[in-house]
């Protein structure tokens, strides 16, 4: 697998022992490639601030806690509060050999002539997380870094069909034993749900232990995530597990209800 460029350590002095539950436990504008990689593979994950505003309210939010060394600021930084890095605890994830479909999902996939597929489109899936949201964190800066690290190897998305039309996906980075979903689309009803369903599945079936959906919500405890301390999922990032490449060709929807 090629690397975008070598990877720097510089995430690597973030001790997160201490750092906030909730919220950032990071701040720096370094969206690179490189530095994107280093930091999921430390378990953070970014938010790039679309406005001006919403950069000044990390500051003044945030600054007491920066100042007091609880949130750590990335050096180097030429804007430091342009992007948040948010390592929550704790952190939901789905096992992936624990995974189940909701019956209702179950009853609608099996009558679905919908199909699957994996890094058919990615700039297209990401284009479409994106899309009509109130806040813009998917910069283009960001978008940039995933272009290159799809590239690479490195991120990737699941898209689901209905005939040659795209209507659901999700896109994320694979991390050794954990694929960090970043953000899912549907444009109809329940086609983001199979997309995640179809990662998980295909991650299992390439040796993935956890699909990470990073922040909780009713919708993804739907989707069989439960939260685990941020300690344990640090332990899962540095796990011996090296699965192997997902599976890329195009399956009917249908399977996931076998």
């Amino acid at each position: 697998m090629p690397s975008p460029v070598r990877p720097r350590s510089a995430w690597g002095l973030l001790a997160l022992a201490s750092a906030p539950a909730d919220g950032p436990v990071a701040f720096g504008d370094d969206l690179s490639p490189c530095s994107l990689l280093e930091a999921y593979r430390r378990g953070l994950y970014p938010f790039p601030t679309a406005t001006v505003e919403h950069r000044l309210l990390n500051e003044l939010s945030h600054e007491p806690e920066v100042a007091a060394g609880r949130i750590a600021l990335q050096t180097g930084s030429r804007d430091p509060y342009g992007v948040a890095w948010c390592s929550p605890d704790p952190r939901p994830v789905i096992y992936v050999a624990r995974a189940r479909l909701q019956r209702s999902l179950r009853r609608q996939l099996r009558a679905a002539d919908w199909t699957t597929t994996v890094d058919v489109c990615f700039p297209r899936v990401v284009a479409q997380c994106r899309e009509g949201r109130a806040e813009h964190w998917l910069t283009d800066d960001l978008l940039a870094s995933l272009t290159i690290l799809h590239e690479c190897g490195y991120a990737h998305s699941v898209e689901v069909w209905d005939g040659d039309e795209l209507i659901g996906g999700v896109f994320g980075m694979r991390v050794g034993a954990v694929f960090s979903a970043d953000s899912q689309f549907t444009l109809r009803s329940g086609a983001g749900k199979a997309a995640v369903a179809e990662l998980t599945r295909r991650f299992a079936e390439a040796g993935g232990v956890a699909v990470d959906v990073q922040r909780d919500s009713d919708h993804v405890r739907l989707l069989g995530a439960r939260p685990i301390p941020r300690a344990q999922y640090l332990d899962l990032l540095r796990g011996p597990h090296r699965p192997s490449p997902l599976r890329t060709g195009r399956r009917p929807v249908r399977l996931l209800t076998d």
